[in-house]
């Protein structure tokens, strides 16, 4: 049975759900979403012999959402799971991230080595520092459209999502999603991030109508901007980690991704993903789960477990 609290961890207050006893598992989740998307790892690794802790990451739920666009830096959410860890009086620590959960996994390692013994990281592979800002090189390919320019000025996307959280929720979660990347990656002029949505559509079997209240009711309450936040750092973090160019992370390390998540079906993204090993030179497995999408976790729950588990296991072996 997982408990929740509250802990202090990097100067601020951090949700966290955890369970179980033995080597620490950090769990950190992705936009938009909570310590709650990891409901169906945080028993089952528990009762593998594992001490796992999911935390609500900064700008979610029920942890600190400071007001400062750039108190959401890359070392600033990598800086929290190191408070974390040590918070919870640990030294070391194996790290698994989803969607913008696992850049921060990643990244844990890369610049933790001594804390992070082992990285998983679900549906975004490692980081590869590229030539540019990542927003000035949308520009220079004359991209104008995609979502990350549509979160940037601040007060926009908040305002769409906002709006209706119920609604935003059902389409974000529960539509098509990033499974599409034409309808969800894209916003047309005059139009909005969920204007691709069919929020009228049944939930898919893995998204549960009290899943979907749960998220909407702790969005409600939160809004979205410090999850937005994350977005609006792009550019910074591309300068902040200037001193890792072409680092490897040489921990024992693990991949998960669904074969429909547009974020490794694109072109940038099946590149970064067929050259995996160029950043992790000990990567253990790359499992591409057939007909799964952005959300694997929550999807193909007894797939990624199954993963996680061995991965993890043999990890604490070493």
């Amino acid at each position: 049975m997982s408990s929740t609290r509250v802990i202090k961890a990097n100067g601020i207050d951090l949700f966290i759900r955890e369970a179980g006893q033995g080597p620490l598992v950090v769990l950190c989740h992705g936009w938009p979403e909570l310590s709650y998307s990891w409901r169906h790892q945080i028993p089952a690794l528990a009762d593998a012999g594992f001490h796992v802790v999911a935390p609500d990451m900064r700008g979610y739920g029920q942890s600190a959402a400071p007001a400062d666009v750039a108190a959401y830096s890359i070392f600033d959410t990598v800086g929290d799971v190191v408070g974390l860890v040590q918070a919870l009086g640990e030294r070391k620590a194996m790290v698994v991230g989803h969607d913008w959960g696992a850049p921060v996994a990643w990244h844990a390692a890369l610049f933790r080595p001594d804390i992070f013994t082992a990285v998983a990281g679900l549906s975004v592979p490692p980081p590869f520092r590229g030539r540019g800002k990542p927003l000035d090189l949308l520009h220079q390919n004359g991209v104008t459209n995609f979502y990350w320019q549509y979160f940037q000025p601040p007060g926009v996307a908040e305002a769409e999502f906002e709006r209706d959280v119920a609604r935003t929720m059902r389409v974000v979660l529960g539509g098509r999603g990033l499974a599409d990347p034409s309808a969800a990656m894209f916003v047309q002029e005059g139009r909005g991030f969920l204007d691709h949505g069919t929020p009228g559509e049944p939930l898919p079997d893995w998204l549960s109508e009290a899943d979907l209240a749960y998220f909407t009711e702790t969005f409600r309450k939160s809004g979205f901007r410090g999850g937005l936040n994350w977005y609006r750092n792009l550019d910074r973090n591309w300068e902040l980690t200037a001193p890792w160019q072409d680092a490897q992370i040489h921990q024992p390390s693990l991949f998960i991704a669904g074969s429909k998540d547009a974020v490794i079906t694109g072109l940038i993204g099946a590149k970064r993903v067929n050259e995996l090993e160029r950043v992790l030179p000990n990567l253990t497995r790359k499992l591409i789960i057939e007909g799964a999408g952005h959300w694997v976790q929550q999807e193909r729950p007894d797939e990624v477990n199954a993963a996680l588990l061995k991965f993890l296991r043999e990890a604490a072996a070493d």
